[in-house]
C-alpha cells in the first residue's frame, strides 16, 4: 500500500485513511458462515498496520467478491451470504444482486459522499455486540466521566467512545477540515481516546484505531441524531458504517449519551424502526430491530454500493526497508 508515505507512491494507497485499506477474503472455516473476511487499516504516514477494527464500506464488496472469485455460487436474482468479520468475531448477512446468476453493479441507489449511483449492497450485522471488548458496554456503565466530560464507552459493530459535542465547546455541525485545524482540540480529543481505551480494557491504544471518537448533536428536521466520526486522527467526511451500527445502536439505548441528544421514531410492532444520522456528506438511514420485550437489539441493517474497479497484480520490491 506504500504506507510510511503521505502519498503512498511506492503503492496503491489512496494517501487517505479512506482509502489506504485492505480485505483478505476466503472461504470460511466456521460453522454458520460462507466467507472469512479479514480487514486491515494500513497507515498512510507510517508503516503500521492495524487488524483490531471492521471496516463496513469494505465489506460492503466482500460478497460481490466472493461471488465472482467464485467462492460462492449465486443465485437469481439474489445471492445472500453470511459473512464472518475475523477481526471481531462477528457475522454479517449480505444480500448482493445477482440477476442471471451474475453480480451486477448498475443501479439508481445513491450513497451520500459517494459519486454515482449502483446496485444495492444489503448488509444486517447480526451479533455486533462487543466486536473487540466481548461487551456491549465495556464499562458496564451508560455513561462515565472521563477528564471531566460525560462519555459512552460503546462496543457496537466498532469499538467506540461517544460524547456530546457541546462538552468539547464544539456544535457537532462543524465540517471536518475545521475540526482536524483545532489541533488544541484535536490534542485534547486524543487524549480522551486514550483514557477510554484504558477503560474499555483495550490497553494502550496508541497504534490502534480503536476506540473510535465519536462527537454528537441534535439533529436538524428529518434526521435521528448529528454525528462527526473520528478515524481517529482526523474526522470522517461522512461516517464509517461500523459507527453509524453503533451510533444508532447508542441512540436505542436509553441512558446513552446518544440516546439523550436523538429525536427517535417509534418502532413498528416488529420492534423495527429507522434512524438517520446526519453527517458533513449528507445522511444514512440505519434500520434498528429490537425485541419489543427487552429491548436487547436483534439486527441492524444498511444499504451500502460496490463497484469493481480492476483486476492485477501489485509487484511488492524484493527489500523493503
Amino acid at each position: 500500500m506504500g504506507s510510511g508515505h503521505p502519498l503512498q507512491i511506492d503503492g496503491i494507497g489512496g494517501g487517505n485513511p479512506l482509502t489506504s485499506k485492505v480485505a483478505i477474503v476466503g472461504p470460511s472455516q466456521q460453522p454458520g458462515a460462507d466467507i472469512d473476511y479479514l480487514f486491515a487499516q494500513v497507515n498512510v504516514e507510517q508503516a503500521l498496520v492495524d487488524t483490531a477494527p471492521n471496516c463496513g464500506n469494505m465489506l460492503a464488496a466482500v460478497g460481490p467478491f466472493a461471488i465472482e472469485q467464485g467462492l460462492i455460487a449465486a443465485s437469481d436474482p439474489e445471492t445472500c451470504l453470511t459473512i464472518l468479520n475475523v477481526n471481531t468475531g462477528k457475522r454479517i448477512e449480505a444480500i448482493v444482486q445477482t440477476p442471471g446468476g451474475a453480480v451486477s453493479y448498475e443501479g439508481d441507489t445513491a450513497i451520500a459522499g459517494v459519486p454515482g449511483t449502483a446496485a444495492p449492497v444489503r448488509l444486517a450485522f447480526l451479533d455486533a455486540a462487543g466486536s473487540k471488548t466481548g461487551k456491549l458496554l465495556p464499562t458496564e456503565a451508560l455513561r462515565d466521566q472521563v477528564q471531566g466530560i460525560a462519555v459512552t464507552h460503546f462496543d457496537m459493530a466498532v469499538a467506540a467512545v461517544l460524547a456530546a459535542a457541546e462538552s468539547f465547546g464544539k456544535t457537532g455541525h462543524e465540517a471536518p477540515a475545521e475540526l482536524d485545524a483545532d489541533r488544541d482540540f484535536m490534542t485534547r480529543l486524543e487524549s480522551l481516546r486514550l483514557e477510554a481505551g484504558r477503560l474499555m480494557g483495550l490497553g494502550d491504544v496508541t497504534n490502534m484505531v480503536i476506540p473510535k471518537p465519536i462527537l454528537l448533536a441534535p439533529p436538524t428536521e428529518g434526521a435521528t441524531i448529528t454525528a462527526r466520526y473520528f478515524m481517529p486522527h482526523a474526522c470522517h467526511t461522512a461516517v464509517a458504517i461500523t459507527g453509524a451500527v453503533c451510533i444508532a445502536s447508542a441512540c436505542c439505548t436509553p441512558g446513552t449519551v446518544a440516546s439523550d441528544l436523538a429525536v427517535l421514531p417509534e418502532p413498528d410492532e416488529h420492534g423495527r424502526r429507522m434512524l438517520v444520522i446526519e453527517h458533513p456528506s449528507g445522511r444514512t438511514p440505519v434500520e434498528i430491530e429490537q425485541d419489543p420485550d427487552t429491548g436487547e437489539i436483534r439486527r441492524v441493517s444498511v444499504i451500502r454500493t460496490a463497484r469493481r474497479l480492476f483486476d492485477g497484480f501489485v509487484h511488492i520490491r524484493d527489500k523493503v526497508a
